[in-house]
């Protein structure tokens, strides 16, 4: 396929799981009233999306090495879509939650495809810009996502936040079966347990590929994070409305999206590896100033979401850099390469969520969860730089 075609395809599949995330995040208060539930159980719908995403991608990843990427592609979205049908009519919290689950598992191939189809086509600076180029068009969907389900929610109520979903997993299948174009030779042994297990032993053997994967975790794991705290902070403690909360939301995609495109004016002039050190050095900024405001400063909007805007900045400089790193040194298996880092990502987004639910005080939980995060990519770059050099 042409670049083009390849970011395009490429953007539509990556922003599936961030889409369905960030529609339905305006809608967890309401639906703690709904279904008569605590808000914990709520946010552990949205840990249990982050689950399916995760562990899935282990497996949707190794599929598309093994059927094909379009086969393995329309397969997946048929398990998202039943997964929001489940979610958009369901009479009990326990099916909300089981919906959101099957959700994820079939968002899953979104990132892994995304990622190996530029990886079987392109390579080098090439790849880099291609997946720079998702990250502009990737910020757009997000960045809408809140504003649609907090005024969907406003005027419809909490089903047409799933209606919405729905609508995009039909319209991502019709695109994948008339624009995608196969990049890879399908070999069904790689679906095999012993090849699954023999390939993710070499991956996480290599330090070339861990620390990237890592350094994913804490930024991008980050962002997933804290969609699970940032509701409850802007609209129960700032008293944001889930609208309002919606066009608060757009700060923090505002962020990448401006970070991508600067990355893109200034990626020629920067030497190898600078764009994701500085990348770096802006989300650990954004992170210590996450961990002072939330101690020290009445939360506010800005207290809140400034921070989170430069972490988002910082974001966009890391993710073009460090994913072409992890995929390169095994082309053979980039389908179970792109499976691990982002199984990586969405599991420290998992966990965090997870720890933001332990933690139960939302406000506390933001300002101590994401900058660990942000601290423990760092951590993974300076051994990744050590272990290059030793």
């Amino acid at each position: 396929m042409s670049e083009r075609r390849t970011s395009l395809i490429g953007a539509l599949l990556t922003m599936i799981g961030p889409i369905s995330m960030s529609i339905y995040t305006p809608a967890m208060p309401q639906l703690a009233d709904a279904f008569d539930t605590s808000d914990s159980a709520i946010k552990l719908s949205l840990s249990l999306y982050f689950a399916g995403f995760a562990l899935a991608q282990l497996l949707s990843g190794p599929c598309s090495d093994a059927f094909g990427r379009k086969k393995a592609t329309l397969a997946f979205l048929a398990v998202y879509l039943s997964g929001s049908l489940v979610a958009a009519f369901a009479p009990s919290v326990e099916l909300l939650l089981a919906g959101r689950l099957v959700q994820g598992i079939g968002a899953s191939v979104g990132v892994t495809v995304s990622r190996a189809i530029v990886r079987d086509q392109f390579a080098g600076s090439e790849a880099s810009r291609i997946l720079n180029t998702i990250g502009i068009m990737l910020a757009i969907g997000p960045a809408v996502g809140p504003t649609l389900g907090g005024l969907a929610l406003t005027a419809f109520g909490w089903q047409a936040v799933f209606l919405l979903m729905i609508g995009f997993g039909l319209s991502s299948i019709v695109v994948v079966h008339f624009a995608m174009r196969e990049t890879a030779v399908a070999d069904p042994r790689m679906i095999s347990p012993s090849r699954l297990f023999g390939g993710y032993v070499t991956l996480l053997s290599d330090v070339r590929v861990v620390c990237p994967a890592l350094i994913l975790g804490g930024c991008v794991g980050a962002l997933y994070a804290q969609a699970t705290m940032l509701p409850f902070v802007l609209i129960d403690e700032v008293g944001l409305t889930p609208a309002q909360f919606g066009l608060a939301m757009l700060m923090q995609t505002g962020g990448y999206f401006a970070g991508s495109v600067t990355l893109r004016f200034v990626a020629s002039k920067l030497r190898p590896g600078n764009a994701l050190r500085l990348g770096l050095v802006l989300a650990g900024l954004g992170g210590l100033m996450i961990f002072l405001s939330a101690r020290l400063i009445e939360p506010s909007f800005l207290s809140i979401m400034g921070p989170v805007a430069i972490c988002s900045f910082g974001m966009a400089f890391v993710i073009p850099d460090i994913t072409t790193a992890g995929l390169s040194p095994h082309p053979a298996i980039a389908g179970f390469a792109a499976a691990l880092l982002g199984f990586v990502q969405m599991s420290c987004g998992f966990l965090g969520g997870l720890a933001a639910a332990w933690l139960a005080e939302p406000l506390q939980a933001f300002g101590t969860i994401i900058p660990i995060m942000e601290v423990m990519a760092i951590l993974a770059y300076l051994f990744m730089v050590r272990a290059a050099s030793a």
